[in-house]
C-alpha cells in the first residue's frame, strides 16, 4: 500500500500495538475503527482445516470451548499455538462483558430481494437500540473490508433506486416511506463512491468498529464481509 493511500485511512481509523491500548482508544472525530495490529504465532489455516472436518457440509459452523478442545488434541504444535491465542483473544474480551463467538464460515446466505440486496456481501452499517461496538478479527481467509464514510454513499440516496422503492412502498407520507426502509434495513447499506478503495483488515488485527446507535458520537463504520467466490478458502472469524 502507498504511504499516501495509508495516510488517507489513517483519518478514521487508530491503529494500537497492545490490548490495553486497542480497548480504550475512543471513537472521536472521524475515527470509526481502532485496529490492533499484531503478529500472530501459530498456524491458524490449520485450525481451519481441522473445524472444517468437523462438519463438511456446514456453511457456518460455531466454535465452542469443546470444539476447541477437540480440534487442540489433534493439533500440529503450531496449530495448538493457533487455538491458544483463540482462547487468550475470547477470554480477553469476555472479561471485558462481550460475548464473542468464533466460527468457520464457508458461506453467507444471500438475499434475493431485486432492488437492495442486505446481506453481509453489501456494505452497511451495524445498528442497535443501545450503546454497543462490533468486535471482529479474520485469523484464515478473506478479511473484512472496510469503507471511510467520505467514501460511501447510502445505496437509497441514489435517485434511481430510491424511485423504484418508492414505487413498491406505494402511497404514504415520507415519515412512513422512511420507517418502511429502517424496517427493511435498506438505509443501513451503502455503495463506494466513484474511485473509493476499501480497506482489507489484515489476518490476526482485532478491530472495534462503531455501530449506529442512539447518541453515538461518531459515523458508524461502513464495513462488508468480502466476496466469496466458488472455491474460496473459509473463514476463521470471531465477532462480537
Amino acid at each position: 500500500m502507498s504511504p499516501q493511500r495509508h495516510a488517507s485511512f489513517a483519518s478514521w481509523f487508530g491503529i494500537t500495538d497492545t490490548a490495553a491500548a486497542w480497548l480504550r482508544l475512543p471513537f472521536v472525530g472521524e475515527r470509526n475503527a481502532v485496529c490492533w495490529r499484531r503478529q500472530l504465532v501459530g498456524d491458524f489455516d490449520e485450525v481451519a482445516r481441522l473445524a472444517g472436518a468437523l462438519d463438511a457440509d456446514a456453511d457456518r459452523l460455531p466454535l465452542d470451548d469443546e470444539a476447541l478442545t477437540r480440534l487442540h488434541d489433534s493439533a500440529t504444535p503450531a496449530g495448538r499455538l493457533a487455538i491458544t491465542t483463540l482462547r487468550e483473544d475470547l477470554r480477553l474480551l469476555r472479561e471485558q462483558g462481550h460475548e464473542p463467538g468464533l466460527e468457520l464460515l464457508r458461506r453467507y446466505p444471500r438475499d434475493g430481494d431485486p432492488d437492495l440486496p442486505t446481506d453481509v456481501h453489501s456494505f452497511h452499517v451495524d445498528s442497535a437500540t443501545v450503546p454497543t461496538e462490533t468486535i471482529l478479527c479474520t485469523y484464515a481467509g478473506p478479511a473484512t473490508e472496510l469503507l471511510p464514510r467520505d467514501q460511501a454513499r447510502r445505496r437509497v440516496d441514489q435517485p434511481e433506486l430510491r424511485a423504484r422503492l418508492r414505487r413498491r412502498f406505494g402511497d404514504g407520507h415520507d415519515a412512513a416511506f422512511a420507517a418502511w426502509l429502517a424496517e427493511h434495513a435498506f438505509d443501513l447499506h451503502f455503495v463506494p463512491k466513484p474511485g473509493a478503495v476499501p480497506w482489507r483488515c489484515g489476518p490476526g488485527e482485532l478491530w472495534r468498529l462503531a455501530v449506529q446507535h442512539p447518541g453515538v458520537a461518531v459515523p458508524a463504520c461502513v464495513h462488508r464481509a468480502p466476496p466469496a467466490p466458488a472455491g474460496s478458502a473459509p473463514r476463521l472469524l470471531l465477532i462480537s
